[in-house]
């Protein structure tokens, strides 16, 4: 990886939920699968809104810059029905949710356009108006997500196309969930319980259960792999494996063309472990899997 890969990118792909009051924190810490109770303006929490049956609705990357004041950055395709989604639970709840997309800027920023001293994945900096929290790095580069009022001006860093962000996004094998894989997938079969999207020791929340007892019992028998593509496989593809060539073996989280081999694509594949031997291929295109980014956690 290069220094071509340094900058800073739009992302117009992502949307900001604001929760607002004196209850804002109890309440979205009792609907997702992350402690907000706890957090603190120097961190921000990976975490995922589930339905009753442990699949995911949304997944967020948030902060909380203050006591009564959250932000939750989503995938913007799915932020309007989980908006809806999260106001049918406030009830009597002191907490105002509103879509603040419109107010505030984000940037994706990779390789040494992210601030020194920013170290670890979801540390947050403060810049000025801006915070700044790392995420995890891709390809060797160290990305981060800038997110400050709208106004506020920008980083003086490289412009980096939004393609190559997509990339490394990809590459990072932590995306956040889409209206592709809406209801499709538990925390895990993404990975969440190993690069902090879920936290076992927290109270109740909707699905709850059955988050604790795939981690628990043994029953995951799905999870996020890295996969490279001989041609574009979309969000939502099914992939099948040669010894299964009727029934799906799993689905295309995030995909993205890759910059550095010109024809192929990258892509994150929730699938069966089972079927991590075998040949694989989605919409007829071949998938050959790479190897993960982070380790697995197996000491939860």
């Amino acid at each position: 990886m290069t220094e071509t890969f340094s900058g800073a990118s739009p992302l117009p792909h992502w949307g900001v939920i604001r929760a607002q009051g004196a209850d804002a924190a109890t309440f979205i810490h009792s609907q997702l699968t992350q402690d907000f109770l706890l957090l603190g303006p120097e961190s921000a929490r990976l975490a995922a809104f589930c339905n009753a049956k442990g699949r995911m609705q949304a997944s967020f990357i948030a902060i909380r810059p203050s006591a009564e004041d959250i932000l939750l950055v989503c995938e913007r395709d799915l932020l309007p029905q989980v908006l809806k989604r999260l106001r049918m639970f406030v009830l009597r709840a002191k907490c105002q949710l509103e879509d603040a997309s419109a107010a505030f800027t984000l940037l994706g920023l990779t390789g040494s356009a992210v601030p020194a001293g920013l170290n670890t994945p979801w540390q947050v900096l403060p810049q000025g108006a801006a915070q700044v929290i790392g995420l995890y790095p891709a390809q060797g580069q160290a990305r981060a997500l800038w997110l400050a009022p709208a106004g506020t001006p920008a980083p003086n860093v490289a412009p980096l196309a939004p393609a190559i962000w997509r990339w490394l996004e990809v590459m990072s094998g932590v995306p956040l969930v889409s209206q592709a894989i809406y209801e499709q997938l538990v925390p895990q079969m993404l990975n969440y319980e190993s690069v902090g999207g879920v936290n076992f020791k927290k109270g109740c929340y909707p699905g709850q259960e059955i988050v604790a007892r795939s981690q628990f019992r043994g029953t995951l028998k799905r999870r996020a792999y890295l996969a490279q593509a001989s041609a574009e496989v979309p969000p939502g593809a099914e992939v099948f494996a040669t010894n299964n060539v009727e029934q799906p073996v799993g689905v295309v989280v995030l995909s993205a063309p890759n910059p550095v081999q010109i024809g192929q694509w990258s892509a994150v594949i929730a699938m069966q472990t089972g079927a991590a031997e075998q040949t694989l291929h989605s919409n007829g295109v071949a998938l050959t899997l790479l190897p993960l980014p982070y380790p697995l956690r197996d000491d939860i």
